[in-house]
């Protein structure tokens, strides 16, 4: 395969990881009940992203540089040397983007609940914008002069001099690192958890640290920096700008409704992805002549228009359970038809509520949903007065939240986080069990 291909290739593969993972709301252990499924995803997309990075041009010319300055290049140091001199290097990288994780998901706890204000939202959306405008060529982001100078100034030879080196590497990389850092950073404030934010930032940092250990380890040349190092940072502006329409999308409710749960839906979508990257978003440049960039920027606007429909195809359930909003129209049908109530309490900025409603959309758990509830939706996007108190009045003191109860308002069962149909149908048993007989017990720890 021609490398021409490999690289487009590499960062549409990225650009499929990221998507689905830029945000999501916390449970009752945000890190534990996502590590498997959203976190997961981001792990992988941020060693991704940490490796794009190393292949910006804020990075790559400087790492051959870097390497010889502490040490790890030269006849006379072994592999062994060269290797802990290297990481010493990316570990001090690694604690300096930690930091920025825990401190983000410090003061990030309220993040998930303000994502439906515009005031909010547009200013971030222009942000992306303008970084992916910058990914793309119009402005270069460059530290001053003579930060750059004092900050390469700090280290030095052996392995102090590497991890100190590290702690200020990020900052020198700046200009790059920024555009890929932001859409975790944000992921990161929504899911509060630090735990969480500390080692996904550090996974970012070994990404950036795999080329360190691959000269480091073969003293090998890397290969020149060439026009393929505008690719990569074209694929990142494309990333950021599916990223600004994740953050438009609870103001924009059509957004929502724009899939179809059907296959050919998923392959429309991945034709017109190829057609965009075979039409140039990625290998072509903006500062070509202008038959070259409106081909460019068309590619650009197909790759979006195909990643975002895969995306929100992802997120579109086979079927909706028929929600009632009104809550004593909702139990008065309940005691009719001698059923119990469930109610979901959802917000249009809380991605694991929208994964749930896949699986109550799956045949077995939807028909075990309305043969004997009836389902009533709250919406506390804009987590107001009234969402405050029926938040506080069912114990829904996190997102998402779904509460399995008798006519009578006793608990049934809970569920207070992402769940597949498995795991759900081991709330739902006991819920069902306990209506049909009259037990009207709790289901014990809450965040079952």
């Amino acid at each position: 395969m021609r490398r021409s291909v490999v690289w487009p290739a590499v960062a549409l593969a990225l650009a499929v990881l990221l998507v689905p993972g830029v945000a999501a709301a916390a449970g009752c252990d945000p890190f534990t009940a996502y590590q498997q499924r959203g976190w997961g995803l981001m792990y992988l997309a941020a060693f991704g992203f940490g490796f794009q990075t190393s292949l910006t041009p804020c990075v790559y010319p400087m790492i051959p540089i870097t390497l010889g300055i502490f040490g790890a290049r030269g006849k006379d140091v072994s592999r062994g040397r060269a290797l802990l001199l290297a990481t010493a290097y990316v570990v001090g990288m690694g604690l300096t983007y930690s930091t920025l994780g825990v401190t983000i998901a410090l003061i990030g706890g309220q993040f998930g609940t303000i994502l439906a204000n515009p005031f909010v939202v547009i200013p971030i959306v222009l942000l992306f914008a303008a970084l992916a405008a910058s990914m793309f060529g119009a402005f270069e982001l460059n530290l001053p002069a003579s930060w750059q100078a004092r900050l390469n100034q700090v280290g030095g030879q052996g392995y102090r001099g590497a991890f100190a080196m590290g702690l200020v590497g990020g900052l020198i990389a700046a200009p790059c690192t920024g555009p890929f850092l932001l859409g975790l950073l944000t992921f990161v404030a929504t899911s509060r958890s630090v735990l969480g934010g500390g080692s996904l930032l550090f996974v970012y940092a070994l990404g950036m640290g795999v080329l360190f250990w691959v000269l480091a380890a073969f003293a090998m040349s890397l290969p020149r920096s060439g026009r393929w190092m505008e690719w990569v940072k074209s694929a990142g502006g494309i990333l950021l700008l599916l990223g600004g329409l994740y953050f438009l999308k609870p103001l924009l409710p059509f957004m929502r409704h724009l899939a179809v749960p059907e296959g050919w839906f998923l392959a429309a979508s991945i034709a017109v992805i190829a057609a965009g990257l075979l039409l140039g978003a990625i290998h072509l440049s903006f500062h070509a002549p202008l038959g070259e960039r409106l081909r460019k920027g068309l590619g650009i606007a197909l790759m979006i228009a195909g990643a975002f429909a895969a995306w929100s195809y992802k997120l579109t359930p086979r079927q909706k359970l028929p929600y009632l909003t009104d809550e004593a129209a909702a139990f008065a049908q309940a005691r009719a038809e001698g059923k119990g109530v469930m109610v979901d309490f959802s917000a249009t900025w809380c991605v694991p509520c929208g994964e749930l409603e896949l699986t109550f959309g799956d045949d077995d758990i939807y028909e075990q949903i309305t043969k004997n509830f009836v389902p009533l939706k709250f919406d506390v996007s804009n987590d107001d007065a009234t969402s405050a108190e029926r938040r506080g009045r069912y114990k829904a003191g996190t997102l998402p939240a779904v509460i399995y109860l008798s006519t009578d308002g006793h608990p049934l069962g809970r569920v207070d986080h992402m769940m597949e149909p498995d795991e759900l149908t081991g709330v739902l048993g006991p819920a069902i069990a306990r209506l049909r007989s009259g037990s009207l017990l709790a289901s014990g720890d809450p965040c079952r």
